[in-house]
């Protein structure tokens, strides 16, 4: 091969392992994409929604375990996080956490108590039932160590801890950072969502 070639290709080659490497690390330590399938977190997140979570800022693990190797931070209440589904951990859910490890919580008349405290949800999108009866009334529940109860913000549309129980600290992947395109169909932008906040 001609040296001049040889080092062309050697060049694109050296690049594309770089660029492989950069995004296996990103996508492992950083932050990852994620697309909102359902409509559990109406109104806050539409179906459409591709989102960016952010992996660092609940600690730096091991990739493909759950071994944390440098903790960071632990996520707090109304935090909007991406988790592996309790029951199946091939699946990726999207939620609010609502009660952290040591927690009192308790639900009358659809109306979330948190250590004795009535919460105040503006984010709830008070939209009638669809998919199944929902669940007005649970607890009082003290969560246990490492324990996370998470609810959607389409509370009467939303499977959630009320149903199948509490997040491990574990199957955090990250929190909901920020959207970067979102469409309702392929010719239906919603411009005005493209960069904001998820909050």
């Amino acid at each position: 091969m001609n040296p001049r070639w040889h080092k062309v290709v050697r060049d694109y080659a050296e690049a594309l392992i770089i660029a492989l490497i950069l995004a296996f690390f990103i996508r492992s330590f950083v932050v990852q994409a994620f697309k909102i399938p359902s409509g559990s977190m109406l109104e806050t997140l539409q179906i459409g929604d591709q989102l960016l979570v952010n992996k660092f800022l609940y600690g730096i693990k091991v990739p493909f375990t759950d071994i944390t190797v440098v903790p960071i931070s632990d996520p707090e209440h109304g935090d909007i996080i991406v988790f592996r589904y309790p029951l199946d951990e091939s699946k990726d859910y999207i939620k609010r956490v609502i009660g952290l490890p040591g927690d009192t919580l308790e639900m009358r008349d659809n109306v979330v108590y948190r250590n004795g405290e009535r919460l105040d949800e503006p984010y709830l999108a008070g939209l009638p039932a669809k998919n199944f009866p929902p669940a007005h009334n649970f607890g009082p529940v003290t969560l246990p160590d490492n324990k996370y109860f998470c609810m959607g913000d389409n509370r009467e549309n939303s499977s959630d801890s009320r149903y199948w129980g509490f997040v491990d600290r574990s199957q955090i992947v990250g929190k909901a950072w920020r959207i970067y395109w979102s469409w309702d169909g392929p010719f239906s932008i919603r411009w005005s969502r493209l960069g904001s906040l998820v909050e």
